[in-house]
């Protein structure tokens, strides 16, 4: 808290940025401002909704903040930059960038809201380092829908790859170095985003469509086309990285392809051990690289599912009730710190306390519980509680008034 204590001019919103961010580390089944306000004694949801909306600060200058701050800790030469989307299934058309696409979260197409995250993963640990809402045509199209939801009437249509651009290229600008980035074929087959990280001399791993033409010296084919013709003695058993189960095999191949610009441009393939079911990589790298390089990089992938996981289920990333841009960006932002605190204590912890073989490692969960049970759990008394319920009754027999009174207006 003392990093980002200077992007607040007065001292009530310093104080209750760091309530905010120790509700959103709790143990409430639910997070927002109404459950997070009661949580930290306050007697009504005004200060937290006030600080999402009206507050000066600057959401931006945070972001930076918690980027510095995990890049310190979780510092790695080989870390690996990984691109990702997700999705937060939303009711109503008024929340900002909402529509009716499709989600990974729901795995179908449902009224929600999307964002690109990018994250640093390295092998002390990994967390959200940027994020960028993506703002679907249907609202650049309509300048006073832009405006309502506080975007402003000049906001311009973006795709996912050029939004993951924009944030690779603001963590180059800040001094930050990476040999890596990997994504998903939503990346992988963008050849923009991918000639954008060849000209700043980054490697990458990205997935691509089993239907991609890729450029031999034969001439153009598929990917899938090219996997068929591969002999026995070009796979290789090599592990994507550890999970929860163990090392995770597959069977690996790669193929030099023809570029004419400089580097090593080659397709890497994996195959399922058990289903035999095939996945393809683009890949580019700036000096020549083992294929167990490209594997690890590869593999690097599965971190970010790990990190929406873990800020979703433990800092409410996905449980904001706001609508306006700025209450957007300023909840996720505090979710990432809040996650980031996790994610540094866990590196530190496994650092200087690596514990007894018969134990786990401590993981995000367990810190979250030790640190709510033992630091900052508050105990209110029996008077706050019943004050709660009245406000919130109160609340909910003016909403159900006014309801009421609208509904009996349309009829006549």
């Amino acid at each position: 808290m003392d990093r980002i204590a200077g992007r607040f001019a007065r001292v009530e919103p310093r104080r209750r940025i760091r309530r905010l961010v120790l509700g959103l580390l709790s143990d409430l089944p639910r997070k927002n401002c109404w459950t997070i306000a009661e949580w930290a004694g306050e007697t009504s949801p005004d200060g937290m909704q006030h600080l999402l909306n009206r507050a000066k600060w600057d959401a931006d200058a945070v972001r930076d903040d918690v980027r510095e701050y995990v890049v310190d800790h979780l510092r790695d030469e080989a870390a690996v930059l990984v691109v990702d989307e997700t999705g937060d299934v939303k009711k109503g058309t008024h929340t900002v960038a909402v529509q009716r696409q499709y989600t990974g979260t729901a795995g179908r197409i449902e009224n929600s809201q999307v964002a690109v995250y990018l994250v640093y993963a390295g092998e002390r640990g990994h967390a959200a380092v940027d994020r960028e809402l993506y703002i679907p045509r249907s609202w650049t199209c309509d300048p006073e829908r832009c405006q309502a939801a506080g975007l402003g009437e000049n906001t311009v249509f973006a795709t996912k790859p050029e939004l993951a651009r924009t944030m690779i290229e603001r963590f180059l600008d800040a001094g930050h170095r990476v040999s890596w980035v990997t994504g998903d074929e939503v990346y992988g087959g963008n050849p923009k985003l991918r000639t954008a990280l060849e000209g700043h001399g980054i490697g990458y791993v990205l997935a691509v469509a089993c239907s991609t033409e890729v450029p031999t010296q034969a001439g153009k084919f598929r990917a899938d086309r090219l996997a068929k013709l591969l002999p026995k003695r070009a796979w290789q058993k090599l592990s994507a990285g550890r999970g929860a189960k163990g090392n995770r095999f597959y069977d690996w191949a790669v193929i030099d392809l023809n570029a004419t610009c400089p580097g090593r441009h080659q397709l890497l393939i994996r195959r399922n051990r058990v289903t035999s079911e095939l996945a393809y990589y683009r890949s580019f790298s700036p000096q020549p690289v083992p294929l167990t390089e490209l594997v690890r990089v590869a593999g690097s992938r599965w971190r970010v599912e790990e990190t929406f996981q873990t800020e979703k289920g433990l800092a409410g990333l996905d449980e904001h009730q706001v609508r306006r841009y700025s209450s957007w960006t300023r909840w996720v932002t505090l979710a990432m710190l809040a996650h980031a605190f996790l994610a540094v204590v866990r590196a530190d912890e496994h650092t200087r306390r690596p514990g007894p073989a018969d134990l786990v490692p401590l993981s995000c969960n367990e810190i979250q519980r030790l640190f709510i049970a033992l630091v900052v759990r508050p105990v209110h008394d029996a008077a706050h509680r019943l004050s709660w319920s009245d406000w919130r009754r109160r609340h909910q027999a003016r909403s159900r008034t006014s309801h009421y009174r609208r509904q009996a207006a349309s009829r006549t």
